[in-house]
């Protein structure tokens, strides 16, 4: 019979919605890390490419305008939708896996904002792939065979460039919120860092048990 796993609150065991919020850089492995937590959690993914790749018609006609502003409009305006997405599951008692570069400080804040409305505990896992060769060997072949990734780099030269554009601010302090990095081009399978992620999880004041 398929296992279903809930978490609670050690002090008060009763089960708590948990914000799993992914950060990292495009081609990080973040958004197959997403997948695997959500799947193994049965919990929703709330995925920021998903309403991003639904808005190129849109940023067609706006880019006619002015193309700076229509990229920032609509990448602002698929956050929006993360947030309005993440407040309704969370209100039903539901733990999310949020897949968002978490690029910004802004968008931490926003998440924290959104714990303290519904009672929820946000964590965070970083993917911060060490091994450069490999970042790029990954991203560069998902630029390739994804046709879907028009909004994201899909080269190296185009990833350094959005790395320069951020001028260091994603790499900001996270406070009290507890961060988990994990280096995903280590010699580790996802199921290994699905098991890493639920251990930390756990190890920040949540039980992590199987109802059969």
């Amino acid at each position: 019979m398929e296992k279903q796993i809930k978490m609670t609150d050690d002090d008060h065991d009763r089960e708590v919605p948990i914000i799993i919020a992914m950060k990292g850089h495009p081609g990080s492995g973040k958004s197959t890390l997403a997948h695997s937590i959500a799947k193994v959690l049965k919990c929703p993914l709330i995925d920021k490419d998903h309403f991003r790749d639904c808005t190129k018609s849109l940023q067609e006609v706006l880019m006619l305008g002015c193309p700076t502003i229509a990229s920032k409009l609509l990448n602002d305006l698929s956050y929006e939708v993360i947030w309005q997405i993440a407040s309704t599951q969370l209100s039903l008692g539901l733990t999310v896996v949020i897949d968002s570069p978490l690029s910004r400080r802004s968008h931490l804040d926003r998440l924290l904002q959104l714990a303290a409305e519904t009672n929820a505990r946000l964590v965070v896992v970083e993917c911060k792939p060490q091994d450069e060769a490999e970042w790029r060997r990954r991203l560069e072949l998902r630029g390739a065979a994804d046709e879907s990734s028009w909004h994201k780099p899909n080269s190296w030269q185009e990833m350094k460039k959005l790395l320069d554009g951020y001028a260091g601010c994603w790499d900001y302090d996270v406070g009290e919120v507890p961060k988990l990095a994990l280096d995903t081009t280590a010699n580790l399978g996802v199921e290994e860092l699905v098991s890493s992620v639920l251990d930390f999880v756990k190890s920040n004041g949540h039980r992590v048990t199987a109802q059969l």
